[in-house]
């Protein structure tokens, strides 16, 4: 049986992840929205809070915490700011879980317990400039060239990608398979920053997620050692795949942190707001509207948490977390267009936040996957032409609270 209440640890992330909100995300988040940067104090908060690697085994740095707690945090992070979950999203969700998961215990002693511990921040390099929803379309190759590998290539669209100390690659290593779209021949390679021919760079002018860092990963003849690739040649898209379903789960939760956020901006201020004489709470479309936003919460939360639950117990959640990620994306944008609509003129100002939840929220619909793909998805699912596979690699059981 699903149990959805809180244990002491976990409303105790809660917590700590809503004081990082409260103290250091909130109160500048316009400044740093606005110059399009990110906090610098965000990262080292964060560190100190312990939310870095929280839910990372004791073995490997981390305080051996929950999915659920990993949810929590998201939602709360995305409460002050979406550029904030989005570093849980790929530090956690997308590089330190799945190394906890494929790689090996070399691979994780050098590369998991600093991520864990916050002395090195990572990502994930899987989109690139022609290639996003379709995995295999990905350009980039690695050939293998004795006991290294040789990699070429581009990222695009990657979180962190200038800061990032560490990146998770995925790359073609089988070239005749890359000609036939046969996605047996990806493979993932632990690859740092810092390597020869390795070059970053940040994007500017993005609709929304400002104050975080999005950019793009090059690699121009990289000497990868062969001890870096992650499981073995060939599981990159299985790898992939299941950084995908921890990614859109700490999506999904952090959606549910937008929704929130949205309403209760809209409860303060239509208490402040009055037209014909009146408080514009007492209107109609106004109570519609929070009602809306309200309902939305109540709804998406659930189904974030049940994705958790089945990841605790070590079970595969892809249909469930994609069904989270979409719904709770679709609605999150909803609320922060009808946050904006009850604001007025001055919801079309930054002087406002809502404004701002409704920029981040578009992102969310489009990264992870598309809104249009997880419909496919779900739809697939039910039609029966969608089945998941059972779990070829031994996923990690994860003791509540």
């Amino acid at each position: 049986m699903i149990d959805f209440s809180l244990t002491e640890s976990q409303l105790a992330v809660r917590d700590m992840a809503r004081g990082v909100a409260s103290k250091i995300i909130i109160p500048k988040i316009t400044e740093y929205d606005r110059k399009q940067e990110m906090n610098p104090e965000l990262l080292p908060a964060m560190k100190a809070a312990n939310l870095l690697g929280f839910c990372i085994p004791e073995q490997y740095g981390g305080l051996g915490m929950d999915y659920i707690s990993l949810g929590l945090a998201c939602e709360e992070l995305e409460y002050g700011d979406t550029s904030a979950r989005v570093i849980l999203s790929v530090h956690i969700g997308l590089f330190s879980l799945p190394v906890l998961t494929w790689a090996n215990e070399a691979q994780k002693k050098k590369y998991l317990i600093p991520a864990a511990k916050g002395e090195k921040l990572t990502t994930f390099g899987l989109t690139e400039p022609a290639a996003g929803s379709d995995a295999v379309g990905i350009q980039t190759t690695a050939v293998k060239q004795g006991d290294h590998y040789i990699m070429n290539g581009e990222k695009m669209w990657i979180s962190l990608a200038a800061v990032a100390d560490y990146f998770l690659v995925f790359a073609w290593t089988d070239l005749e398979k890359k000609k036939k779209r046969d996605h047996s021949g990806l493979s993932a390679f632990i690859v740092e920053s810092k390597w020869p021919g390795v070059s970053t760079g940040t994007l500017h002018g993005k609709l929304g997620v400002r104050a975080g860092n999005t950019g793009y990963i090059a690699f121009s003849d990289v000497k990868v050692p062969a001890e870096n690739l992650v499981f073995k040649e060939g599981a990159g898209f299985k790898i992939a795949m299941f950084c995908l379903d921890q990614g859109r789960y700490t999506v999904a939760a952090g959606s549910c942190g937008l929704i929130r956020a949205c309403r209760d901006a809209c409860v303060t201020y239509s208490h402040q707001r009055k037209t014909f004489e009146r408080e514009i709470g007492e209107h109609q479309l106004v109570k519609q509207m929070i009602a809306n936003m309200e309902a939305a919460y109540e709804y998406s939360t659930p189904l974030w948490m049940k994705a958790g639950w089945l990841k605790n117990q070590g079970k595969r959640s892809t249909k469930e977390t994609s069904m989270a990620k979409w719904i709770a994306c679709r609605e999150a944008e909803a609320s922060a267009a009808n946050a904006v609509q009850v604001f007025g003129a001055y919801g079309f100002s930054d002087e406002y936040p809502v404004e701002r939840f409704y920029r981040n929220s578009k992102g969310a619909s489009i990264y992870e996957g598309t809104r249009e793909i997880h419909t496919l998805m779900q739809a697939d699912y039910v039609l029966g032409y969608r089945k998941d596979r059972p779990i070829e690699h031994d996923l990690p059981v994860v003791e509540q609270g």
